[in-house]
């Protein structure tokens, strides 16, 4: 069995990172495509009722998956740093202790997502002409939640060891899937809102399928052998020193993120349907961030497996910098076509008000979002997750609540959830500058030049 074959300690630098980004942009536009297609189909074929039960349950699906998701990228930190450091036996091990932790959180969060779900609606406030729809969405969403688990799991420790195309494969294959099905259930078969989420459980079952199989037939160290599924202690260890500051950074914004959607629920429906459209579309604006943070958390980790920290300068700064001036591009855009691209969606003039309301406020100040995001995958590859932890608890959660329970409390305005995104987003892109700033990250190393 070969250590692996696309290692990012050698060779062009940029060449490496666009090589591996570019795949993952891809395949994220069309997961995010078959996200909001969900809302396309509903918000056209149903009504506004249901556009908004299936927008307004965002914030609480990122919370559970994004929480698994963290020790996902826990895993592939680790396995990375096995494969850059060249060690074929600890990557084995590091792959089946990871496998062995998927299985675990996937029952965990199947039973968790379908008791919890109509509870956690109650207490962020879903009005009842919304919530039955919001309930069976989540609970069949949920019933299938564990592909989805396996599937970020195996991403992971195929894009640790340097493959990124054939996962962009896999998600075309489930992307194209999901829309069929979408159209199939709830056109054709005149299901309601459970049919969007029954369409997405089915395109995840085959997504994970084929990356399972390319895990079960690969020669190289990340080989899945299912009777080697077991935890190996040590890297368990490391699995959950990378992966629970990750998983609670992202549990904590997640739950804000539940918080603010409470207040946007005050609003009614209109507001609901509206900026859900709007986050929806502002998915799209991020597919670069997505790409650039796996790329740089898999490029420093193995280069700091490798001990070549001249790479891991000159590779940060590149991505950091191609992350923000794609999204300054895309924000501008965004801004200049932000009804029309709510419209898309749903008709309605207050719900076109409300979403394009939103997305022209934060249009400019993507580029800073994205800064934010990269630069945390930056300090997980170096191996220090509890920087982007404490940076985004502090900046993102802890903020957005004071505003939401002082502010908010007293003044009901709309405006408040424009804006609170693009202040909290340059409080943490300022932090991480100074952060950067005293870690001499960005100053230019002969080796690198």
């Amino acid at each position: 069995m070969t250590q692996h074959r696309n290692l990012m300690t050698e060779g062009n630098i940029r060449r490496k990172m666009l090589g591996f980004a570019l795949p993952i942009l891809a395949g994220y536009f069309f997961q995010q495509l078959y996200n909001t297609v969900d809302a396309l189909i509903v918000g056209n074929y149903l009504d506004a009722d249901a556009l908004a039960a299936v927008t307004s349950t965002s914030s609480y699906t990122y919370l559970m998956i994004g929480f698994v998701a963290g020790f996902a990228t826990g895993a592939g930190i680790i396995v990375a740093r096995h494969i850059g450091g060249e060690s074929p036996e600890e990557t084995e091990k590091a792959v089946h202790t990871a496998v062995a932790l998927g299985l675990f959180f996937s029952i965990i969060l199947t039973a968790a997502g379908v008791l919890v779900s109509p509870v956690i609606l109650r207490l962020m406030g879903t009005p009842e002409t919304v919530f039955p729809r919001s309930c069976r969405y989540l609970q069949v969403y949920f019933a299938g939640s564990a592909a989805l688990v396996m599937y970020n799991m195996f991403v992971s420790i195929l894009q640790a060891s340097g493959e990124s195309r054939y996962p962009l494969l896999c998600l075309v294959a489930s992307s194209l899937t999901n829309i069929v099905l979408d159209i199939l259930f709830i056109s054709v078969f005149h299901m309601d809102v459970e049919g969007a989420a029954l369409a997405t459980v089915i395109s995840e079952i085959l997504s994970v399928v084929l990356v399972g199989m390319k895990l079960l037939r690969t020669k190289e160290a990340i080989r899945l052998q299912p009777r080697k599924i077991r935890v190996d202690r040590a890297n368990l260890k490391y699995i959950i020193r990378y992966g629970f500051p990750t998983a609670l950074q992202g549990c904590v914004i997640d739950l804000s993120n539940m918080l603010i959607q409470s207040y946007i629920n005050s609003f009614g429906r209109d507001a609901m349907a509206g900026i859900g459209a709007s986050i929806k579309t502002e998915g799209f604006m991020f597919l670069p961030v997505t790409a650039f943070s796996m790329a740089l958390t898999t490029f420093v980790s193995q280069n700091v497996g490798a001990k070549r920290m001249d790479r891991v300068k000159e590779g940060a700064r590149f991505g950091l910098l191609c992350t923000a001036g794609m999204l300054l591009a895309f924000g501008t855009i965004a801004y200049f076509l932000a009804p029309s691209l709510v419209a898309l969606f749903n008709s309605d003039p207050a719900i076109i008000r409300y979403g394009a309301g939103r997305t022209t406020t934060c249009a400019f100040f993507y580029c800073l979002c994205g800064f934010s995001h990269t630069a945390s995958a930056v300090s997980r590859g170096l191996g220090k997750p509890m920087t982007p932890m404490l940076v985004m608890l502090i900046c993102w959660c802890a903020v957005r609540v004071l505003v939401l329970f002082t502010i908010g409390q007293a003044v009901h305005d709309i405006r408040l959830i424009y804006w609170i995104y693009p202040f909290t987003w340059t409080l943490s892109t300022i932090v991480y500058l100074i952060d950067f700033r005293r870690q001499n990250l960005f100053r230019r190393e002969l080796a690198a030049s």
